[in-house]
């Protein structure tokens, strides 16, 4: 299973990077599924990035102070599914 976290207060700038992270997640169809969550608390948001927009992939950070494109984010996703094997 796939662990997503967004990071970010919920800027527009954050919701196009869920917004990614969800077709990235559509085309892909992880086995097994996914879990993804939008974490807008600072304080938890400074535990992974200090730019945001953030995106973390089973607990590893893979972007932040950017916005990946759904076809990067899905090479992120299924290498995080080799990494898991």
């Amino acid at each position: 299973m796939l662990t997503i976290k967004v990071l970010g207060s919920g800027c527009p700038n954050c919701q196009k990077v869920e917004e990614n992270a969800r077709q990235a997640l559509t085309m892909l169809r992880p086995p097994g599924g996914y879990e993804l969550t939008h974490v807008k608390d600072p304080l938890s948001i400074s535990e992974y990035v200090l730019k945001t927009p953030g995106l973390v992939i089973n607990e590893k950070v893979v972007s932040q102070g950017r916005i990946p494109d759904p076809s990067e984010i899905m090479t992120w996703l299924a290498d995080a599914l080799l990494a898991a094997e």
